[in-house]
C-alpha cells in the first residue's frame, strides 16, 4: 500500500502538465494549488490527480478547505498560487470551457422553488445551450434516474429536502458533463434519505460514462468512494483507497469511561505503554487485538472502569492517526475559530 501526501510542495502525489481536452490525462490534475485571504491560508499547496470514472472523496471537518478546493476546480474561486485542470482544461486560463464541462451540486439548494421541477431543469438546458430537440428526451432520463419522472410537473417547493437534493444531482446531470463535483451532497439530511441519496449516486455511475468528485464529513458516506484524499487545515495529509487507508492504521480503537479519567490515561502510559487522550468525553487509545486486551485492562487497570468499546479501524481512526484528533473534535474547534474570525472581522468593519 502507498499512501501519498500532497502536503509538500513537489511531493510524490505532484501531477505533471494536464493535457488539454476531455479524455486525455486525468479527469481532474492538481499542482501546488493554494488559496489566501488575507492572513488566512484555507488551502495549502496541495496535489492531487483524479482519474477518469473514479468517485473521489475529499474527507475532512467544516473548515479543512475542502469547499474553497471544490470553488477553485469549479472556477467560482481564483487560486493564489498553482494550477489546476478539469476535464484536461485549466481552471483560471480555460474558465468557460471548465463549466461547460462540469456539472455543480452545490451545499445549500439553488434551485427555484416557486417553479416545477421540469421548469427547473428547462432553466439550466438554455444556460448551458443543450440543443431543444435533446432536453426533453435528457430530461426524462435525468428525472427516471433520480426518481422524480412522475413528480416533474409539481412545485419544488412540495419536494422533501431529499427530493430536492435528487432534482439538483439531476440538474447537474442534465448537460452531460463530464466530471460532476457534489459539495456536501447530504448535509442536512437524515440517515435514511442518505442511504437513499448514494444509492441513487451509484446507479448513475453504472449509466453515465463520469467522474464525481465529491466533499464530505461523513465517515459513511467516504466509504462509497474509488479513493479517498483526507484534507486537515488546508493540507492533503493522505490519499488512498478506503480499505487501504484503514489497514495503514492497524490496531483497534479503544475508548473507556472510568472514575478517573486523567489517572487512567498516566496509568496507560506508565503500565501499558499506550498513549491516550480525551476524545468525545471518552479516553480513547489504540490497541492491538482489542478485544484479547480488554480482559487484562479490567484486571490490571487500577481505575474502576464505568464503559468499555472496542472497534476496527474506521475512517474516524485513519483521520485521528494523521491528524491526533478526531473530526468530531476538530469540528468543534473549527466553529470555534470561525466564531472568533466573525468577531474580529465584525469589529473591523
Amino acid at each position: 500500500m502507498t499512501v501519498q501526501t500532497g502536503a509538500e510542495p513537489g511531493g510524490s502525489a505532484e501531477p505533471g502538465p494536464a493535457q488539454s481536452g476531455p479524455g486525455r490525462g486525468p479527469a481532474i490534475s492538481v499542482s501546488k494549488l493554494t488559496k489566501r485571504y488575507g492572513d488566512l491560508e484555507a488551502v495549502r499547496g496541495i496535489n492531487f490527480e483524479v482519474a477518469v470514472g473514479e468517485t473521489f472523496g475529499f474527507l475532512g471537518p467544516n473548515g479543512a478547505g475542502k469547499s474553497t478546493t471544490i470553488s477553485m476546480l469549479c472556477t467560482l474561486v481564483r487560486p493564489t498560487s498553482g494550477r489546476a485542470a478539469v476535464a484536461g482544461y485549466d481552471v483560471v486560463a480555460e474558465r468557460d470551457t471548465v463549466r461547460r464541462n462540469i456539472g455543480l451540486v452545490f451545499q445549500d439548494t439553488t434551485l427555484d422553488s416557486y417553479l416545477t421541477a421540469e421548469q427547473n431543469l428547462r432553466f439550466h438546458a438554455d444556460l448551458y445551450g443543450v440543443p431543444r430537440a435533446a432536453v426533453a428526451p435528457r430530461m426524462r432520463q435525468v428525472l427516471e434516474m433520480v426518481g422524480l419522472w412522475d413528480r416533474r410537473e409539481s412545485l419544488v417547493r412540495t419536494y422533501s429536502g431529499g427530493m430536492q437534493r435528487r432534482l439538483e444531482i439531476a440538474r447537474g446531470l442534465l448537460h452531460a458533463p463530464h466530471v460532476l463535483f457534489l459539495d456536501e451532497p447530504t448535509v442536512g439530511l437524515d440517515p435514511q434519505t442518505r442511504s437513499s441519496i448514494w444509492r441513487y449516486i451509484n446507479d448513475l455511475k453504472q449509466r453515465e460514462d463520469i467522474t464525481i468528485f465529491l466533499t464530505t464529513h461523513y465517515m459513511d458516506e467516504a466509504e462509497n468512494c474509488d479513493r479517498i484524499a483526507i484534507i486537515d487545515h488546508g493540507q492533503i495529509v493522505a490519499i488512498d483507497t478506503p480499505e487501504a487507508l484503514k489497514a495503514s492504521v492497524g490496531k483497534d480503537r479503544a475508548q473507556i469511561s472510568t472514575a478517573d479519567d486523567q489517572k487512567t490515561i498516566a496509568e496507560l502510559a506508565e503500565r501499558f505503554g499506550l498513549e491516550a487522550a480525551m476524545h468525545e468525553g471518552l479516553v480513547t487509545f489504540s490497541v492491538e487485538s482489542g478485544e484479547e486486551f480488554v480482559p487484562r485492562l479490567f484486571a490490571e487497570l487500577d481505575v474502576p472502569i464505568r464503559s468499555v468499546s472496542v472497534a476496527r479501524p474506521s475512517l474516524d481512526d485513519v483521520f485521528m492517526s494523521y491528524t491526533g484528533r478526531t473530526i468530531r473534535d476538530t469540528e468543534a474547534t473549527g466553529a470555534d475559530a470561525m466564531r472568533a474570525m466573525a468577531q474580529r472581522f465584525g469589529r473591523r468593519r
